[in-house]
């Protein structure tokens, strides 16, 4: 049997293993295992700092572009019909027959003159004396009538028809205004020869114009009209030549 011992008797003591304490003071060094995720974390970062880096390409040199200048403003011609601030239109045509003196040759240009247009022309006086030719002072030598709208126009195409479709390009002024003048009244289609009336000329004046036009000729509040708005002698060609398929050129000497 194995002998117990005594109280009084002391054991020898054994040194008993007490777990190692961790103070905050030190810190215990444990292999730290990283995370899949982590791992895929830092490597993400590093590939956008990668990317981010910047690369030294070599960027191509472009070559140098002349400027191109500005093509001028050409002013372009608008056809009647068109709504338009830029439209031509005829604003008056004048129709003169100047005899050079009074009494029976002025009465039978007048009675010429009503036949062709049916409208009552005017008479016109001398503003001057010339002994020469036999005018005096105020004395009604001349006669015109004055037409607008589509008389105007109708009367424009039966005088063309007279001078064979043809206006000299020495007709047209700087403001789209040209003239021409007809040898025989009996040129004019529909006319006929009367031997009580004879056979007379006459003179043929166009204005024409463009909407704001009235502005120069109002009371109130008069204003010039812009040079840019004016009709110009290349535009006045270009209108009779469409509208009316006149031609426009120099006689041939």
């Amino acid at each position: 049997m194995s002998e117990v011992p005594s109280e009084n008797e002391q054991t020898p003591e054994t040194p008993e293993v007490m777990p190692k304490e961790t103070s905050s003071d030190t810190v215990l060094e444990t292999p730290k295992v990283e995370s899949p995720t982590e791992q895929d974390s830092e490597t993400a970062i590093l590939t956008v700092e990668e990317d981010t880096e910047p690369k030294s390409e070599t960027v191509p040199v472009e070559e140098e572009i002349p400027e191109e200048k500005p093509e001028p403003i050409i002013r372009k011609f608008v056809p009647t019909g068109t709504r338009s601030m830029r439209e031509i239109k005829i604003r008056k045509v004048v129709v003169n027959i100047t005899t050079g003196q009074s009494g029976e040759p002025l009465d039978t240009a007048m009675t010429i003159l009503e036949n062709l247009v049916g409208q009552r022309p005017c008479t016109r006086r001398a503003k001057q004396t010339i002994r020469t030719w036999g005018i005096r002072r105020n004395e009604p030598i001349s006669c015109l009538v004055t037409l607008r709208g589509t008389k105007a126009e109708d009367f424009l195409i039966k005088g063309f028809s007279a001078v064979r479709n043809w206006v000299n390009l020495r007709s047209f002024d700087t403001h789209g205004n040209f003239a021409f003048g007809i040898s025989e009244h009996i040129d004019i289609p529909g006319q006929r020869y009367d031997p009580n009336l004879g056979i007379t000329g006459m003179d043929v004046m166009v204005s024409l114009e463009r909407p704001g036009y009235r502005i120069g000729q109002r009371r109130r509040a008069k204003s010039r009209v812009g040079r840019g708005h004016r009709v110009t002698r290349e535009e006045a060609i270009e209108f009779i030549k469409q509208r009316f398929g006149v031609e426009v050129g120099l006689p041939v000497e």
